[in-house]
């Protein structure tokens, strides 16, 4: 918005109020459009939101009477754009562009314009306490997104790997039921001075760089109460508890940190709202374990089983059994993979169950198993599975 835009904004007529009008009818007037056109009585309506930040500017404006009298004198200066040359121009007024004005040499007198040479950085001066951002935009109340919320959940190892939906109560700012979010207890902030409604403030920098912060007065609001909520000491925000059923998703791991878009604390004047972060903690399994996408499972066999070779069958989570070909002279300790048995991946595939094959020795034997072992032992004796290792360790 130019200079000339705010030199001919009426300020009056957008509060509906004379001229002459004293404090306490702008106050009234503001406070009541203020409440009729609050983003949060009108949700999604761009045009109510767009009627506020006029309402606001004009408030910040005329509610201050040291920059209500600056914003008289100078639209009482240059009219409705036009501006009346001094004695020795062309008599009659005409109009120009104040752009032209204040993007001239600096102090120096315009063409045509007669005495306005006169005026010099005064004007620069007028329209830096005027609106406080020397001849920039006027003060707009911007959206505030929500904050971020962070929560917690255990599952079991089988809500882990399969997903589910879990309730999540969760506690966080929300809109203020005493003062409808305002932070005021007449529902009429007004917009902060400091920051002109943006919440935020620029500091230092070289040339065209400069950093900005929160604004310390509003606390990043971009709005002060007049008269602060009693419930909300102004803030506008009050702590809120509330239920949500959650999605968790299938093949989640320990530890792991979910980002739910969207389902933070709510925003203010029409912001979006902050996002959840869930952290999972992922009970043991009696049974399964788990390697990333894979899940784990040790299965005892009996030695004659691992020597002569079979078919072994193996538990699933969830799901039926699956057989496996156990090849003669399997070692103790070997691992073999049911592909698709595992974990659900990213992309809806799922990972592989590890079978680690584990020997069992029996603690008793029969009689006839005694003679059998008795016969094999002598059938074997011949055989030392200890040669190699003592041969190596000569050598070494």
């Amino acid at each position: 918005m130019s200079t000339k835009d705010f030199v001919e904004k009426d300020y009056y007529k957008v509060l509906g109020v004379p001229k002459d009008a004293t404090e306490a009818e702008i106050k009234k007037s503001y406070r009541k459009l203020a409440r009729e056109f609050h983003p949060d009585a009108n949700k999604g309506d761009a045009k109510a939101e767009e009627r506020f930040k006029e309402i606001s500017e004009a408030n910040d404006i005329l509610g201050d009477p040291k920059r209500r009298k600056e914003y008289d004198e100078a639209r009482a200066l240059f009219g409705n754009g036009g501006f009346r040359p001094g004695p020795g121009a062309a008599g009659g007024s005409f109009n120009f562009d104040l752009g032209d004005l204040f993007g001239g040499a600096q102090g120096g007198p315009q063409p045509g314009a007669g005495g306005a040479g006169g005026f010099g950085g005064g004007l620069g001066d007028v329209f830096g306490g005027l609106f406080n951002r020397g001849t920039g935009p006027g003060p707009r109340v911007q959206p505030r997104r929500g904050q971020d919320i962070e929560s917690e959940v255990t599952l079991s190892f089988t809500e882990a790997v399969d997903g589910a939906t879990v309730p999540l109560r969760m506690s966080s700012s929300a809109a203020c039921k005493a003062c409808s979010g305002t932070g005021d207890k007449n529902g009429t902030p007004r917009v902060c001075p400091t920051c002109v409604g943006t919440g935020q403030v620029s500091r230092g920098g070289s040339g065209s760089f400069s950093l900005t912060d929160p604004c310390v007065d509003c606390k990043g609001r971009g709005l002060i109460a007049q008269d602060p909520c009693e419930v909300c000491k102004g803030s506008g925000r009050a702590r809120s508890s509330r239920t949500m059923q959650v999605r968790i998703p299938p093949g989640v791991s320990d530890g792991q940190r979910i980002r739910l878009r969207g389902k933070g604390a709510p925003g203010e004047r029409g912001g979006p709202a902050g996002d959840l972060y869930v952290v999972v903690h992922v009970g043991d399994h009696s049974v399964f374990g788990r390697k990333g996408d894979n899940l784990t499972v040790t299965v005892p066999v009996t030695y004659p089983e691992a020597v002569l070779g079979g078919e072994v069958k193996v538990p699933t989570l969830g799901g039926p059994p699956v057989t496996l070909k156990l090849p003669p002279g399997t070692p103790n300790g070997r691992t073999m993979r049911a592909r698709g048995k595992g974990a659900v991946r990213k992309d809806g595939t799922r990972g592989d169950l590890l079978v680690t094959v584990e020997v069992a020795v029996p603690e008793e034997l029969s009689d006839k198993a005694k003679e059998a072992l008795e016969a094999y032992r002598e059938a074997t004796v011949d055989e030392d599975p200890r040669a190699e290792l003592f041969q190596a360790a000569k050598g070494a």
